[in-house]
């Protein structure tokens, strides 16, 4: 068994190192009120029984509240209060300097914690380990000054998630719809170059990918941009090649008929096409931005964006392409072909392509092909976004999330009446702790919903903290946000104010557990009739806060279920730290995504999607739903049939399969998770037995994005949990 350090390294648990502990404190009171050496034994191997029970690594912390407990217990009053005492005094010589070590074990690369805090960092790497320096720095200057006590104590003991506390000391936002159309067709500026309106497609595709990774340089969340924004520059590129045509065969003295001349025109068309996609497949897979990864970006590709005629047609060429390229995937560094992470693709279903005799159904057989092998793209329901996102003009609208989940709020420009959603943004996030909601009230109903109305006002006040932080923000700060069109054409000097009010962007409260909370209370899950009135009762109390908000501010607060990559850990152990372990409720390390079912429920994919369907429709900051699927690349007629019920029923949802291989020897099956002799969750090769993570690639959906690194060990309990819905 493993412990983790404060500096979040892992080292052996070493039970002598305990009864020393106790002993230390015994030695320092009176004989009279010490304790025997039996005692001190059996307190120490109660605590090592303890933390074996936890199912994961425990934390010193989490030892020597233990350690208390146990001593109290034994009735041995003064030695627990010197040993409290002496914890204390020690709490208060770290907080001199609460970074150091941090810093030091990021260096020496032997933080857990860090190696496992995001599945695509490599926490190796000088980028990385220079952005988490900054990252302690910046972490350790938002809860010592910038964040008030009781926001920064509520994060701690995760009854509340302050999101990116890393980055909260700097004036930056979360997510954003980046406007590549406004880029492309006004020109741009990136870092002090004019770039002009591009003349081919294949440029305008290296113009994006700049874009992409300096919008990640300048904000910490995802992003998203639309295939349609590319494609008038086919048809440039188009005319641009025929003209070479042309004068190529004029040289030659050659006249052939029109229709041969368009032939060879489209063939050489084709292939900038391939070049182009190739260059956002392969320049975004491959950047590191300055925190050390790759962007965090999404394609979004919808039919019914582009306008009819040509530019849909060539917007189909692009779509085509990109599938095409991920369904073959990149090479990892031994050239086997494996599925990267970036950039996540969104398909839209939509009249046009989600029936057998639609014109673009080829497109969607092209996706669930994809999707099968490379866990993308995810799928959007025109149909569904426009029934449900409807602005104040009674205009429904189809559009992208911000990154894997975060969508924006349906919003009208009061200056020209149209709607906008590129160049819009989410500045911030802060998730409640459903499960220690329902716990701290004991099961108590009346005390449930008072308790929550008083964590939902601490989670109003952290949520006006981020948005105080970006009051005042200067355009200065991010020019290639606020000044050169990727959000804002902002003069210089000019603040960002005015774009944090009014709908223009939106603000985030999160939510986590909803499962854990309506067990704990009701003794069902969620998805039980009986139960299912009280979680959606919590739902609309959480959107009744938002609303509340919003006319008290005029800022566009939104409810968002949380992804909860890292945090479901944190989250899990704060809740058996206090309160114990309660089965069914705080016995796994990791408590569940937002709405969604129990990943160890039985359940069928579609009955999984239509209940999660309304608790989506709840949560108009952003969520996704998902299923859980084994191998499917020789059933694509059942891949297609769940896009087929996705379409009829729920906004946004992904099909969760398996992608892994190992570089020992070859395996490109299922790669498994097992504990090792010191009971902490591995991966390994079910044919070679290989336990090297450098030497395999594994690939799981775990928060909207794939991971390909390794998760922590909540996270990777929660994946080996789950259940195949189909």
């Amino acid at each position: 068994m493993k412990i983790i350090k404060r500096n979040g390294s892992e080292m052996p648990f070493d039970i002598e190192r305990i009864e020393n502990a106790i002993s230390k404190a015994n030695a320092s009171v009176e004989e009279s009120a010490r304790m025997t050496p039996l005692q001190i034994k059996r307190i120490a191997q109660s605590v090592q029984l303890d933390c074996e029970n936890l199912g994961r690594s425990p934390s010193v912390e989490e030892i020597q509240d233990m350690v208390e407990k146990q001593i109290m217990a034994h009735g041995a009053f003064e030695v627990a209060k010197n040993y409290i005492t002496y914890r204390y005094t020690r709490s208060l010589v770290r907080q001199v300097n609460t970074t150091d070590e941090k810093i030091l074990s990021l260096i020496e690369c032997c933080n857990e914690e860090a190696k496992q805090e995001n599945s695509n960092k490599n926490p190796v790497v000088n980028s990385t380990q220079r952005d988490y320096m900054a990252g302690e720095v910046s972490r350790d200057l938002s809860e010592r000054v910038l964040l008030p006590k009781d926001i920064v104590e509520a994060h701690e003991q995760g009854i509340i998630h302050f999101h990116d506390t890393d980055y909260y000391a700097q004036h930056m936002h979360n997510c954003d719809l980046v406007n590549l159309e406004d880029m492309l067709q006004n020109g741009t500026v990136i870092t002090g170059t004019l770039i002009e309106r591009p003349h081919s497609f294949s440029t305008a595709c290296n113009i994006a990918t700049q874009i992409i990774a300096q919008v990640a340089s300048n904000q910490y969340g995802g992003q998203s941009i639309s295939l349609t924004h590319l494609a008038p520059f086919v048809d440039v590129s188009r005319k641009k090649i025929r003209k070479v045509v042309e004068q190529e065969l004029q040289i030659l003295g050659v006249a052939p008929s029109e229709e041969k001349i368009s032939e060879i025109v489209e063939t050489r068309l084709r292939e900038e096409i391939r070049r182009g996609v190739q260059t956002i497949q392969y320049q975004v897979v491959t950047l590191l931005t300055t925190n050390g990864q790759a962007p965090f970006v999404t394609v979004f590709m919808y039919l019914g964006e582009a306008k009819e005629g040509q530019e849909r047609h060539d917007l189909a060429l692009i779509i085509e392409e990109v599938l095409e390229q991920r369904y073959q995937g990149t090479k990892n560094e031994d050239g086997v072909w494996v599925t990267p992470a970036f950039p996540k693709l969104i398909y839209v279903l939509e009249e046009s392509n989600i029936h057998e005799d639609s014109e673009y159904y080829y497109l969607t057989k092209l996706a669930a092909k994809c999707t099968a092998r490379r866990m993308v793209p995810d799928y959007i329901s025109e149909k569904k976004m426009l029934e449900l996102k409807v602005d104040k003009n009674g205009q429904g609208h189809c559009y992208t999330c911000m990154g894997c989940r975060s969508f924006l709020t349906p919003y009208v420009d009061p200056e020209t009446n149209e709607p906008k959603y590129y160049g819009r943004f989410n500045q911030g996030v802060v998730t409640i702790n459903l499960p220690d909601v329902a716990l701290s009230s004991g099961g108590d109903m009346d005390k449930f919903w008072k308790i929550f109305d008083e964590r939902l006002e601490l989670c109003h006040r952290a949520l006006m903290c981020r948005h105080e932080r970006l009051k005042g923000t200067p355009s200065d700060v991010a020019p290639i946000l606020w000044q050169y069109g990727a959000l804002a054409r902002l003069k210089k000097g000019e603040t960002i104010d005015k774009l944090l009010y009014g709908g223009y962007s939106t603000i985030s409260l999160g939510y986590a557990g909803l499962y854990e909370c309506v067990k704990y209370m009701t003794g069902r899950s969620h998805t039980d009739p009986e139960a299912t009135p009280f979680a959606l009762q919590v739902m609309e109390t959480m959107n009744a806060a938002c609303r509340k908000w919003k006319a008290q501010h005029n800022i566009d607060f939104s409810l968002y279920g949380t992804p909860l990559e890292s945090t479901t850990y944190k989250f899990a152990k704060c809740l058996q730290r206090r309160f114990g372990i309660i089965e069914g409720i705080t016995d796994k390390g990791y408590i569940t995504n937002s709405y969604h079912v129990h990943v160890t429920e039985q359940i069928d994919a579609f009955t999984k999607l239509k209940f999660e369907a309304e608790f989506q429709h709840l949560s108009p900051g952003g969520a996704i739903s998902y299923v859980e699927v084994p191998d499917m690349q020789n059933n694509l007629e059942a891949v297609l049939q769940v896009m087929k019920f996705i379409y009829d029923n729920i906004i946004y949802a992904e099909l969760n399969t398996k992608s892994d291989y190992c570089q020992v020897c070859g395996w490109d099956g299922e790669i498994s998770i097992v504990e090792d002799e010191d009971g902490k969750l591995i991966w390994r090769c079910p044919k070679c037995g290989n336990t090297d993570q450098n030497k395999m690639n594994v690939a799981r959906r775990t928060c909207g994005y794939i991971g390909t690194q390794f998760w922590n060990q909540g996270r990777t309990q929660e994946i080996r949990d789950r259940v195949l819905h189909l």
